[in-house]
């Protein structure tokens, strides 16, 4: 058994931060059914180099899980094909700029009509309401206007994205947790009423910033790039070492402060009044960070990481992804996986986060080829292969 066992999920999202929600619905059991548009399908088919054979690397990594039935919405009968499948869904999950679905005649209330518990996820760059919700939206566009790529980079660069696309991702993130809570919510109230959930990439984004809005609140300033240093702890941000890697220090208690030290073999600092508190330490960021500097550049990184360690005190490498997928710790908890796919033989994938002790998630669908499974989906729906051979001559699957 998985955790969403029964659970029917149509997916009418392409790109990132909806396949990335559909995904972790997937993951955990769900029946997500992509739809996508003969001939082309998803975006993220094509977005490559590299390509595996035919696919995409980047379509491969999050849509797994998935059965894929292609529909063209300008024909009616795809319409229909549609309102049929959402009559028994659980959600409808789509990435369309507002006002598209409607256009459709598919929005939440045409489906709400036939289907009063169903739970309809929209997910756009800002929301089904306000001045920019007809804005076109992408995540290096989001990164910047949620406020993120000013607080990143270092102090005297320019403003930096975060090496993945953070806002769609968390966007999806977003929407996977919103559709669980409504679906509790259905199970809960009686009448089995479903509800509309509306998505912003930008109120994701803004969401996330947490502390960093926190301090602009207690004081009205907003937060400076500090490269990869933290704006409240210090010192707690990455050093150079001698082989040119870099280690990440955490100094995020005066209890570590006091082991930092220790270990370190420096026993001026810590009776040195410029650095007793934290309150101190970040005041005297530019003298106490060069000092440390100089120190690391003296030892390479696996030293200093084995030296800190013993002294219990936060720190680890900056890994590349080589140095991801080889570490012991995340082979251990099954973050790096291979699973069959039909046309490429095996393929690598990213495990799944959430360890659930009794309904675990796995990886039990490959990532569908286009229209793999319109046989499959419409058979279910009472069409004979006549019809669908119809159909796809037809030009609506």
């Amino acid at each position: 058994m998985r955790a969403l066992e029964g659970i029917r999920v149509l997916d009418l999202t392409r790109a990132l931060a909806g396949p990335f929600c559909t995904l972790m619905l997937g993951d955990h059991g769900a029946d997500v059914i992509k739809i996508e548009m003969p001939g082309s399908g998803d975006d993220t088919r094509k977005w490559g180099p590299p390509f595996i054979g035919e696919e995409s690397a980047y379509f491969l990594s999050i849509n797994r899980n998935k059965r894929s039935l292609t529909l063209n919405f300008k024909e009616e009968k795809a319409r229909e094909i549609f309102l049929k499948l959402a009559k028994d869904a659980d959600v409808v999950v789509e990435n369309f700029t507002p006002g598209v679905m409607d256009r459709f005649g598919l929005g939440y209330d045409a489906v709400k009509a036939i289907n009063p518990g169903i739970v309809f996820c929209s997910i756009s760059g800002f929301g089904q309401t306000g001045p920019y919700r007809s804005r076109p939206a992408y995540d290096q566009i989001m990164q910047g206007i949620s406020g993120l790529m000013s607080i990143t980079g270092e102090p005297d660069g320019e403003p930096q994205k975060v090496g993945i696309a953070v806002a769609d991702i968390g966007a999806g993130m977003w929407a996977a947790f919103g559709i669980m809570a409504a679906i509790h919510n259905r199970s809960h109230e009686g009448e089995g009423q479903g509800q509309y959930i509306d998505i912003s990439m930008m109120d994701a984004q803004v969401a996330w910033l947490t502390y960093q809005a926190a301090n602009f609140f207690a004081n009205g300033e907003p937060p400076k790039r500090l490269g990869a240093a933290h704006p409240n702890l210090v010192p707690y941000q990455a050093f150079m070492c001698q082989d040119n890697k870099y280690l990440n220090l955490a100094v995020g208690s005066e209890r570590i402060w006091e082991r930092f030290c220790e270990g370190m073999k420096l026993p001026e600092l810590k009776d040195d009044p410029d650095y007793a508190t934290n309150v101190e330490r970040a005041k005297n960021r530019s003298k106490i960070v060069p000092f440390l500097q100089k120190i690391f550049l003296k030892q390479p990184v696996n030293y200093w990481v084995e030296k800190l360690q013993k002294a219990n005190v936060p720190c680890g490498p900056i890994n590349d992804l080589a140095d991801v997928f080889s570490d012991p710790q995340l082979l251990s908890r099954d973050m790096y996986l291979e699973m069959a796919h039909p046309t490429l033989g095996k393929i690598k994938q990213t495990g799944i986060p959430i360890k659930f002790s009794r309904t675990p998630g796995g990886l039990d669908r490959h990532p569908p080829l286009l229209g793999e499974h319109n046989q499959e989906v419409l058979e279910s729906l009472g069409f004979s292969l006549g019809e669908i051979e119809e159909l796809k001559a037809q030009e609506v699957i």
